[in-house]
């Protein structure tokens, strides 16, 4: 029993009280997780709102030069659909026969200069007999069987085609062959 009683006396070990200035309280998830600054958050919405509006002016201002310069596109290719009447017109006077040189003459003059104009303005026209036959430059409206050409080659140009850049003003009217 002596031995029992100097085994206990071995287990136990005497606590010593604790001053209470050295005692940390166990603290929740909530307490631990720095108080948040109502003065950050402030700054943090008003930072993110004027990036916001930022961000818009940007885009808006990105958006009316595309839009100004698509206006300026739309407007020279309306001006441009104007003029054609003229050109097929005069196109149609210098095939026609005449015995009067210096009125064939005036005609060529005036066409040389519209056709040089238009090419200033950035105007390609297109449509030859012989090009080859493109559904997105042509419209045709005949087709012939003719040997000699090739296959979806343009026989015979009824009115020319005319383009700005990429953007067609005027697809070509043409007889394609085979």
């Amino acid at each position: 029993m002596a031995e029992e009683k100097k085994m206990n006396e071995e287990e136990t070990v005497e606590e010593t009280p604790v001053p209470e200035e050295e005692l940390v309280p166990e603290e929740t998830a909530e307490e631990a997780a720095p108080e948040a600054n109502p003065w950050e958050e402030k700054f943090n919405a008003e930072h993110d709102a004027r990036l916001r509006v930022a961000a818009e002016y940007d885009n808006f201002r990105k958006r009316a030069v595309k839009e100004k310069d698509a206006a300026y596109g739309n407007g020279k290719a309306d001006a441009v659909a104007k003029l054609l009447p003229i050109y097929d017109n005069l196109e149609r006077a210098l095939n026609q026969p005449t015995e009067d040189a210096a009125f064939k003459k005036g005609v060529e003059m005036t066409m040389t200069e519209l056709v040089k104009i238009l090419n200033g303005l950035g105007v390609e026209i297109f449509g030859e007999p012989g090009d080859a036959f493109d559904p997105n430059l042509h419209n045709a409206v005949m087709h012939t069987e003719d040997e000699s050409l090739g296959e979806n080659t343009i026989a015979q140009v009824f009115q020319k085609g005319f383009k700005i850049g990429e953007k067609v003003v005027r697809f070509a009217m043409v007889q394609v062959a085979n």
